[in-house]
């Protein structure tokens, strides 16, 4: 959608539809201590992993009658960890109502498959006596729905770039520096060396994996589960072929071998 001004009228704003990517962070809990001694694990004690990233508060995990949180400690928390809390998802009435005062906004779930419906059981119809035996029609073949092609980039990306594979894999030829990000909704496949962050199964794809010919990433993440790599990368994987998939719920890196 775009809004213009009137005919003759210089345009001095347009308005456009956008899809803002946040990295959401689910909570367990609402100790403060806990979060902040998690972060620290997974991230470290400064903002090196982020760099002042917008980020959505996941409460869906929390324990149900759990109080509203304090968005205010909240922010400050993620502020030192380099990110930058600006949404909220998955609470409860109260604690959507919280956060919004606060200053965050309501951002919509998740998309879920939606389950297949059984289609009602017909009564048995007693078929006439004289009526000779109906062929029975052949079942309906319905097309498979189309790929999405794996988006391919073929140019380095810097510091500061972010390349985003919507519905797809995501293939790299060239060097993830330290900065870039690269998302996509499958896989991330990076035939070069790969030093920035990259998160795969961005929308819930357990399945997805990071593989890279060069395995030294800032951060990786699979279908929500995320771990900076910077500084405890074993030596069997570190600058060397690897890919990163989830095992339970938690990230296993391996070397390839070819």
């Amino acid at each position: 959608m775009a809004v213009s001004s009137r005919a003759g009228a210089a345009v001095a704003l347009e308005l456009k539809s956008a899809t803002l990517d946040l990295l959401a962070l689910p909570l367990k809990t609402l100790d403060l201590d806990e979060l902040d001694a998690a972060l620290s694990a997974l991230v470290g004690d400064g903002p090196g992993a982020f760099d002042n990233e917008p980020a959505c508060l996941d409460l869906s995990a929390l324990p149900a009658g759990s109080a509203a949180p304090d968005i205010h400690a909240l922010t400050g928390l993620l502020a030192r960890h380099g990110l930058r809390l600006v949404a909220v998802r998955g609470g409860d009435a109260a604690q959507t109502a919280a956060a919004v005062a606060a200053g965050l906004f309501e951002a919509a779930p998740p998309a879920t498959p939606r389950a297949p419906v059984a289609a009602p059981t017909p009564a048995p119809v007693a078929a006439p006596v004289a009526a000779p035996e109906a062929a029975a029609p052949p079942p309906a073949v319905l097309p498979d729905p189309a790929p999405v092609p794996a988006l391919i980039i073929d140019k380095p990306l810097r510091s500061g770039q972010q390349v985003y594979a919507r519905g797809g894999d995501l293939i790299v030829l060239a060097v993830v520096s330290f900065g870039a990000e690269v998302i996509a909704d499958g896989s991330i496949h990076v035939y070069a060396p790969l030093r920035g962050r990259a998160i795969a199964g961005a929308r819930g794809d357990t399945g997805a994996r990071v593989f890279a010919a060069q395995m030294e990433p800032q951060l990786v993440s699979v279908a929500g589960i995320w771990r900076n790599f910077d500084a405890d990368l074993p030596p069997e994987v570190a600058g060397k072929p690897a890919q990163v998939r989830l095992e339970g719920e938690s990230l296993r890196i391996e070397p390839l071998k070819f």
